[in-house]
């Protein structure tokens, strides 16, 4: 199981990496993506709206079951992984969470809010890998 240790973690399986200063990318972990098995589509709506720390900002589809993922911190959808969403390749996101099957790229609005999430020590503990 692929744990990264650069990144922050939710209780949701949702990961997020800060790039510069209140920019970051947000996905869904590798143990995520193995439980939900072969994603087939991702479906994300919510580019250009500010939601809160743990509001839904989009719902992925696997063969046997749909879950929505969860804003791990409060902020600005700024950008949706087109390489993922409606006509891209949602298998990306089982191919390589952390990488090219990001989700959104966020402006942070509180990023005091990182310090709520787990590190990868923690993620680790959380998920018994």
């Amino acid at each position: 199981m692929n744990i990264p240790e650069n990144l922050k973690y939710s209780a949701d399986h949702e990961w997020i990496r800060v790039e510069d200063g209140d920019i970051a990318y947000v996905g869904i972990t590798d143990f995520a993506q193995h439980e939900l098995g072969d994603i087939v589509f991702v479906d994300i709506t919510t580019e250009g709206e500010t939601l809160e720390k743990g509001e839904v900002f989009g719902s992925i589809e696997a063969v046997k079951t749909v879950s929505d993922v969860l804003l791990p911190v409060g902020g600005e959808i700024l950008e949706v992984n087109t390489a993922v969403g409606d006509d891209g390749e949602a298998s990306l996101v089982n191919n390589d969470p952390y990488g090219e099957g990001w989700l959104v790229k966020i402006r942070m609005t509180n990023p005091a809010e990182l310090e709520e999430l787990m590190d990868s020590a923690a993620y680790v503990a959380l998920i018994g890998a």
